[in-house]
């Protein structure tokens, strides 16, 4: 008959175990749950100059949700803070310039307004990659969190230097002029 014995877990602490022998250690396996408070975050700037829109806001999208942490959760915020720079240098493939339009509507009766790629860029270039990006997130109330961490500017200055972000070198092809 075996004897109940007490034996130590990799934490530190006893159990009690009648069929283990006195010293086997042994492995806990738990689940490991993200809490909110546990999330660290850091800053990453990208450089949008010849980037693809498509590549670049899927990469973006994908650090925002923070799929790129092991403690990815499809439920909490993990992500990270984005800044994107040179917007207006943001590139698109085929004939994108001249087909793509972006709609909005005011919400009245003959409310609906179009404006093209190429006026988009020329007015407010920042939009574009903004729309691109906040596309690619949940639409639901965590996508919304997750799209206020993303900054977009149209030159190469930003102001975030305070938070100290790390320059993001996204493994994307550039599209050639």
């Amino acid at each position: 008959m075996v004897q109940p014995t007490y034996v130590d877990c990799v934490r530190g602490a006893s159990i009690f175990f009648s069929k283990y022998r006195k010293g086997f250690t042994v492995k806990f396996q738990k689940t490991h749950s993200t809490r909110p408070a546990n999330v660290k975050r850091e800053w990453f700037v990208v450089d949008a100059t010849g980037l693809p829109l498509g590549r670049l806001s899927s990469e973006v999208a994908r650090i925002l949700r923070g799929k790129h942490k092991p403690e990815f959760a499809p439920h909490l915020d993990v992500g990270d803070h984005v800044v994107v720079i040179n917007a207006e240098k943001v590139a698109v493939t085929s004939n994108k310039s001249e087909s793509k339009i972006y709609y909005r509507h005011s919400g009245f009766p003959g409310g609906l307004r179009e404006q093209s790629f190429a006026e988009l860029m020329e007015k407010y270039p920042e939009r574009i990659v903004e729309k691109a990006i906040n596309g690619m997130l949940p639409k639901n109330r965590l996508g919304r969190q997750m799209g206020s961490k993303l900054k977009v500017y149209a030159g190469p200055d930003h102001p975030h230097q305070a938070q100290q972000p790390r320059d993001l070198v996204l493994d994307i092809r550039k599209v050639e002029a």
